[in-house]
């Protein structure tokens, strides 16, 4: 039962963050659409993470240094998508 809610609870922190990207992108539309490949590919790694996130067991560590790599991955797209909209 407990794991039922781990991964209810999840699942919500997920939807969050989907939902709170989202609505970064909404308030920024134009700078978000001289990028479509950088925010089509963050969106990619943010729906890699939640399969990872909701997925089973820990498959020897490797689950968790896929998702701290997606993690990275994902804040590296954003410092990019940053640069290129200040310069």
């Amino acid at each position: 039962m407990a794991e039922m809610k781990t991964r209810r609870e999840l699942a919500l922190l997920a939807t969050g963050g989907v939902i709170a990207t989202g609505l970064v992108a909404a308030a920024k539309p134009a700078l978000a659409e001289r990028q479509p490949e950088m925010v089509r590919a963050r969106a990619a790694l943010n729906d890699a993470l939640q399969f990872l996130q909701t997925g089973g067991a820990d498959k020897g560590g490797h689950k968790v240094k896929a998702m701290d790599l997606i993690r990275g991955a994902i804040e590296e797209i954003n410092a990019g998508i940053e640069f290129a909209n200040t310069h």
